[in-house]
């Protein structure tokens, strides 16, 4: 059975050969969870990227269905022990097993905007990440990929594509209920999305461009 372990190294290799990766900045993540990994999603390269030089944490993430469509894609997102999800609705089925992820002690990265922005900038989040977080009390860490935007134009010019990994402060979100209504969902997606922002350049933040000053009332920052 192909595992992350067979898969994870030589990945990390064949990707090297044509990207120059930072990744100085993902060192304070923990080698195990339970922990939600906030990301933005740029586009097919972060999970490769983000797997292999994350391994041998012990990781996993939510993947669109119809990854799962593809033979090639099945087995390596099968060795990720990645979660599929169907988009446009509320999932329950990928969300029990998010939870069931957290409770093994496992790091869950999902992305709050729900899809790849392909320019890099930041589109509006989604909130199933905060009823993951409240049901579970799981941290969350903020996460980060940029430089890959750029993947097409480089390859047909031969050069090599600098990436960006980068990780930030974890956080409990601050809430009453772990039901809580829809302005206070919006509000503590919207801060979950600044923590992202705030890793990021500011020619990517798009929709997160102008940061609230007062968004971090909705955080309680901890150690991991």
């Amino acid at each position: 059975m192909l595992t992350a372990a067979h898969i994870n190294p030589p990945i990390k290799t064949i990707l090297r050969a044509f990207m120059r990766i930072d990744d100085s900045g993902i060192h304070s993540v923990p080698m195990s969870g339970p922990l939600i990994m906030a990301t933005n999603h740029i586009n097919w390269l972060d999970a490769p990227v983000g797997f292999s030089h994350l391994h041998p944490r012990k990781i996993t993430a939510f993947a669109k269905i119809e990854t799962w469509d593809n033979y090639w894609l099945r087995l390596l997102f099968n060795a990720w022990e990645a979660i599929p999800i169907s988009r446009g609705e509320v999932d329950f089925n990928a969300f029990r097993k998010a939870e069931e992820a957290l409770a093994a002690h496992k790091i869950i990265a999902i992305a709050p905007e729900g899809t790849r922005s392909k320019t890099g900038k930041l589109n509006t989040g989604y909130p199933g990440i905060v009823f993951l977080a409240l049901r579970t009390n799981a941290p969350i860490m903020p996460f980060v990929f940029y430089g890959n935007e750029n993947i097409q134009l480089n390859l047909r010019k031969y050069r090599r594509t600098p990436m960006v990994l980068k990780a930030g402060a974890p956080f409990r979100l601050k809430a009453q209920s772990s039901n809580p209504d829809k302005l206070m969902r919006r509000e503590l997606t919207d801060a979950i999305m600044y923590e992202i922002a705030r890793l990021l350049p500011e020619e990517y933040r798009g929709k997160y461009a102008e940061i609230d000053p007062d968004y971090r009332r909705h955080l309680e920052f901890i150690d991991l």
